[in-house]
This record gives structure tokens, C-alpha cells and sequence, in this order.
């Protein structure tokens, strides 16, 4: 069965950086990327980035690119998010999930499945 459980989160001043990640096991066949969205309220949901699950380019939203990198551990079936130079409208719960493929159009579109808890990033002075 599919499970994920995000971790790494917490309080950091503008500029700074978080390391999440993500332990994944019971990947879907029906599915070939994995990836971050994230969710604040009153905000939509945004898919944040997503790396595919054999091979292919990562991938970024705009508001984020240059900033964050994701990466994965096959051997360990961890996937991260390594964040840096964050900003206040960076707060929010951060999810990791699957998606159909890892492509910017389906990142764009908000297409992830089968997420866990979620971390909380707050960025704050």
C-alpha cells in the first residue's frame, strides 16, 4: 500500500534554508513521477516540483525555480526538497505525492494523488 511521510519543516527567517523530506514506499504503476505541491489558506494549491521516477528532468514552478531543488535516493525511496533563499509567501503545509507524469504542463495543472501529512514551513522574521 501506498504510504508518504513528509518531514523537515519548520520555522526560518527570510533568506534561509529547509531540507524536507520524503519517505515514499507502495509506488502506483499507473503513475511515473513523484513530487511536491503545498497549501496555505485562503491559497490554491500549488504544485511546487516534481522529479520523475526513472529518468527526466526535473521540473519547477515559476515562483520557485532557482531557489529549489528537488532530488531523490532510489536505494533509500526518499525524495527531497532542499530550500533555500525562502520567502514569506513561501509558508505552507508541503506534501509530497505522485502524478501521472513529471511534465511542466501536468505540474501546472495540480494533478498529485495519494499524499501523507504534510510538514509546516513558516517563514517569518
Amino acid at each position: 500500500q501506498l504510504q508518504f511521510v513528509e518531514s523537515g519543516g519548520g520555522l526560518v527567517q527570510p533568506g534561509g534554508s529547509l531540507r524536507l523530506s520524503c519517505a515514499a514506499s507502495g509506488f502506483s504503476a499507473d503513475y511515473y513521477g513523484i513530487g511536491w505541491f503545498r497549501q496555505a489558506p485562503g491559497r490554491e494549491r500549488e504544485g511546487v516540483s516534481c522529479i520523475s521516477r526513472n529518468g527526466g528532468s526535473p521540473k519547477y514552478a515559476d515562483s520557485v525555480k532557482g531557489r529549489f531543488t528537488i532530488s531523490r535516493d532510489n536505494a533509500k525511496n526518499t525524495m527531497y526538497l532542499q530550500m533555500s533563499s525562502l520567502k514569506p509567501e513561501d509558508t505552507a503545509v508541503y506534501y509530497c505525492a505522485q502524478m501521472t507524469y513529471c511534465l511542466d504542463y501536468v505540474l501546472n495543472q495540480g494533478k498529485f494523488y495519494y499524499w501523507g501529512q504534510g510538514t509546516q514551513v513558516t517563514v517569518s522574521s
